[in-house]
């Protein structure tokens, strides 16, 4: 990969005077397009990063690699099956593997801790005895999350997800939120001051996603195309969308399109085979994860995308990727009438009522018929992506959650190598 170096090719460089450590157990690293911002963004700011984090399945397979500047340390994972227990499983394993490569990492002054779990304060408190600062980087809400896959029958493991959270919330020095949403949960069910809580939004790589020319033939001889990208978990409602598009074809009468859905997850076989009950195999493609090329040629070529979160307590409140990723491709979109939805997508968004599909399919068909909005919308969801939404506003919020993390740290000199556990001299 271009910047890829070996540690030993910078064992002999000075080091940063602050070193931190981001801990992330969803997902590798840099595919984790948030987190490698960050890391980038604190790099770029005099930080030493290092990343501990899961191997990747077909990418970031290397158990250890430095890119472009930021050393990152992996480890293998198998994802969790079978309910709950199967997460006790993962989480253990993660737990087990993020201590050991922590202690080779060796001090840092920040401990930088991304959920889900709401476990990773664990390894956070070691290091906090050792003198790091924690910053708790909520990416989800996990109580909600449990919440929309397993509902309320376990109401035990449901507790206990909940006092997970509030030890981390009281464990952090600085949090940092998605949204302002998150950042509200944060002060009135974490108990955290609102000036020790930062609004960091993730926000799409512009460099990653830019418009290229549309490929015709991939929308497989209709007139238009469809697209949907993302994760396929029991909580992103891509059985919403696949029901929407057959009302789109049986009561709203429109079968000139086809759909592609771009992405994997815990119900991509599920999703395939209720494709195939409601008899969408012949104008539905499920491509799996795919190349950054190839997405951006998919989106490039698409019509109308669509975001069917169903509405419910994680939905409502939470930023999703997908929405950004299609309004910097100049993309409109249909989506249900999700509160953090409207204040991402704004007006290049048509919003269905909670979990309407009829209504869903009724704004595709009109997006389709309109192309002209189509554009205007596409228009407006660019303009947000560069000025209100844009990645620089919130590198200026993570720069500021460090420096408040680290306000009471003295400055410390330049490091030297060192051995792991070894906390130098200052």
């Amino acid at each position: 990969m271009p910047g890829d170096t070996t540690f030993g090719e910078r064992a002999g460089a000075d080091r940063p005077d602050r070193r931190a450590l981001i801990l992330v157990e969803n997902l590798s690293v840099p595919f984790d397009r948030r987190v490698w911002q960050e890391c980038t963004t604190l790099r770029d700011a005099g930080w030493e990063v290092h990343v501990i984090c899961p191997r990747g399945g077909k990418r970031d397979t290397e158990p250890e690699a430095e890119i472009d500047g930021v050393r990152i340390h992996r480890y293998p994972l198998r994802a969790a099956t079978g309910g709950p227990a199967g997460y006790l499983r993962e989480y253990g394993a993660a737990l087990w593997h993020t201590a050991r490569l922590a202690r080779r990492v060796g001090p840092v002054d920040v401990v930088h801790a991304c959920n889900p779990p709401d476990l990773l304060f664990l390894p956070a408190l070691w290091l906090k005895r050792r003198g790091a600062r924690f910053v708790f980087d909520q990416h989800d809400l996990v109580p909600e999350l449990y919440l929309s896959r397993f509902g309320r029958g376990r109401d035990l493991l449901y507790r206990a997800v909940c006092a997970l959270e509030r030890m981390t919330y009281r464990a952090a020095d600085v949090v940092l939120a998605t949204n302002e949403s998150y950042r509200d949960v944060a002060v009135r069910r974490g108990g955290r001051r609102p000036e020790d809580v930062f609004v960091v939004r993730s926000a799409p790589d512009t460099g990653r996603f830019r418009p290229v020319p549309p490929e015709p033939e991939l929308k497989r001889g209709k007139p238009h195309l469809l697209c949907y990208l993302g994760v396929m978990g029991p909580q992103d409602g891509v059985d919403y969308a696949l029901r929407s598009l057959a009302k789109l074809r049986d009561e709203v009468g429109r079968t000139d399109w086809h759909a592609v859905f771009v992405g994997g997850g815990d119900t991509f076989d599920a999703m395939v085979e209720l494709s195939r009950t409601l008899g969408l195999e012949d104008q539905v493609h499920f491509t799996g994860r795919i190349p950054d090329a190839d997405l951006v040629r998919h989106l490039s070529t698409a019509d109308v995308c669509l975001s069917p979160d169903p509405h419910n307590p994680l939905n409502d409140v939470s930023t999703m990727n997908k929405v950004l990723e299609y309004m910097v491709m100049g993309r409109p979109l249909v989506s249900f009438d999700l509160k953090e939805a409207r204040v991402s997508a704004g007006d290049a968004a048509l919003y269905a009522p909670a979990d309407d599909e009829s209504e869903f399919a009724r704004l595709i068909a009109l997006l389709l018929d309109d192309p002209e909005q189509r554009a205007r919308m596409g228009k407006i969801g660019q303009e947000r992506i560069n000025g209100p939404l844009a990645w620089r506003n919130s590198q200026a919020s993570l720069l500021a959650a460090y420096a408040a993390a680290c306000r009471d740290l003295p400055r410390a000199p330049a490091r030297g190598p060192h051995r792991a556990g070894k906390r130098p001299r200052r």
